[in-house]
């Protein structure tokens, strides 16, 4: 892991030099820039001195110690793009105008991806870095590993603050070797939308078990006599390999098997899986999106009455329902042995490298973000999940469930949404097995002959990480 984020920080500073590198295209080249510049050289909040102590963990569970005693002025960097600004600077100001301590400046940086760059480009420098920061799930355990994110169990003790509200899965998708080293924030997870109203009409449900997908999908599907598909049945992302992974897990297919080195995408059910979304595709059943505007396609798709369903994150809820002339239902995947999902997503963390003062700022403003009422407020306005259990037995949590009743699928199943498998061989993994997918699903090809050729490239990779 330490070897991977070595590399990453590499990356991260060759793309500074080269104009259109990061994914937050301008924007997030400026805001980084500001974030830099202002950090250097704004006092209390950017100065992160070589004699700073690094380790959180290494005080004592003593309120004392993670007090906020003098003015301090932070930055806050988030990846919330302008559709979600206004809800930002509304929670900014509430929790500035809360307090006369700590002044919270939130800083748009890009993309998760950009995000990513920024932060490890910043901590290998010793410089720069923010108060707070958002990160995208499967980055977790590479900061943990190497060194970048503080330990916030001591921070937890010491607050009271009430981590086990939140489902285990993620808990422990923020945690890394025993260590508490971020907390959970706008957490999504896979989910199947479909259309409530045709639903009604048709008598359609959404099966619980993968094993009952055949007569949904028969159902659900209109298709010609010419073999022209009216309406799909449903439709899976197969530009991101996140949307189609669980049905592989729930089935019985690790991915990665237990030597870490080798994958178990050329077994026996991973074989067959291949094969039943092959023959899906084949009877006009389902819709491999890929290529160019794929999600923009799914979407119309399914807007337009053209499929009964999609696979996609429960954070676009409230855009499907904006865009949607029906009533828009949401559904937990179909199982198989397990009905596990992953999560998806930012949490929280606070960089390791900034003084104690910094850090002190940091955990008040992150125990704020992360509280009950936020967090219903970026449910509400944001269309990401409640991430608490007790959210339920609020009259918030309430009011919410009965203006989005469709959440109550994700609330039933909060300790059920799993952490992201993490291999410093993924991002690759991933990627092979996405491109290979596509080409399997869409052209007429060998496919027995398709997965030996993946399953040998993912275990060259995985063998070399």
């Amino acid at each position: 892991m330490k070897k991977m984020l070595a590399a990453a920080v590499t990356v991260a500073v060759s793309c500074g030099m080269l104009a259109g590198c990061s994914g937050g295209g301008s924007t997030g080249g400026a805001a980084i820039q500001s974030a830099q510049a202002s950090a250097e050289g704004s006092g209390a909040a950017g100065d992160q001195t070589a004699d700073a102590q690094e380790d959180g963990s290494a005080l004592t569970a003593d309120p004392a110690n993670f007090e906020v005693t003098e003015p301090i002025t932070i930055q806050w960097w988030h990846a919330l793009e302008d559709q979600y600004s206004q809800t930002v600077q509304e929670v900014v100001d509430d929790f500035n105008n809360s307090q006369d301590l700590i002044t919270v400046e939130p800083v748009y940086v890009g993309d998760y991806s950009a995000v990513n760059e920024a932060l490890v480009a910043a901590h290998a420098a010793g410089t720069g870095l923010p108060a707070l920061t958002v990160a995208n799930t499967p980055y977790v355990a590479e900061y943990g590993a190497g060194g970048l994110t503080e330990d916030l169990t001591p921070y937890i003790e010491a607050t009271g603050f009430e981590i086990d509200d939140f489902g285990k899965g993620l808990v422990e998708a923020s945690s890394y070797d025993g260590k508490q080293v971020a907390l959970p924030f706008l957490i999504s997870t896979q989910v199947m939308y479909y259309n409530q109203d045709m639903a009604d009409e048709l008598g359609i449900t959404i099966p619980e078990n993968f094993a009952d997908m055949d007569a949904f999908l028969e159902k659900a599907s209109v298709v010609g006599a010419d073999g022209t598909t009216e309406r799909y049945g449903t439709i899976i992302p197969g530009w991101d390999q996140w949307y189609y992974e669980t049905f592989y897990l729930n089935n019985g297919v690790k991915i990665i098997n237990d030597d870490q080195t080798s994958t178990d995408l050329g077994s026996e059910a991973a074989v067959a899986l291949v094969n039943k979304f092959k023959e899906w595709c084949g009877k006009g059943w389902i819709y491999w999106a890929n290529g160019a505007d794929a999600s923009s396609i799914m979407r119309q798709n399914f807007i337009d009455g053209k499929a009964f369903s999609v696979v996609h994150t429960s954070s676009l809820y409230n855009t499907y329902v904006d865009l949607c002339d029906f009533e828009v239902g949401m559904s937990w995947l179909p199982g198989g042995d397990t009905r596990d999902q992953e999560i998806g997503g930012c949490v929280l963390l606070i960089p390791a490298k900034n003084d104690q003062a910094t850090k002190n700022a940091a955990w008040q403003f992150l125990s704020y973000l992360c509280s009950k009422e936020v967090n219903m407020k970026w449910a509400t306005e944001t269309g990401y999940i409640p991430t608490r259990n007790s959210v339920l037995e609020t009259e918030e949590g309430q009011k919410f469930l009965e203006e989005k009743p469709a959440f109550q699928c994700i609330f039933d199943n909060l300790d059920l949404i799993q952490p992201r498998i993490q291999h410093s061989g993924w991002s690759q993994l991933a990627t092979i097995w996405m491109n290979y997918m596509a080409e399997m699903m869409i052209e007429d090809v060998d496919i027995p002959e398709m997965i030996e050729m993946m399953v040998e490239e993912i275990d060259d990779v995985l063998a070399d990480s």
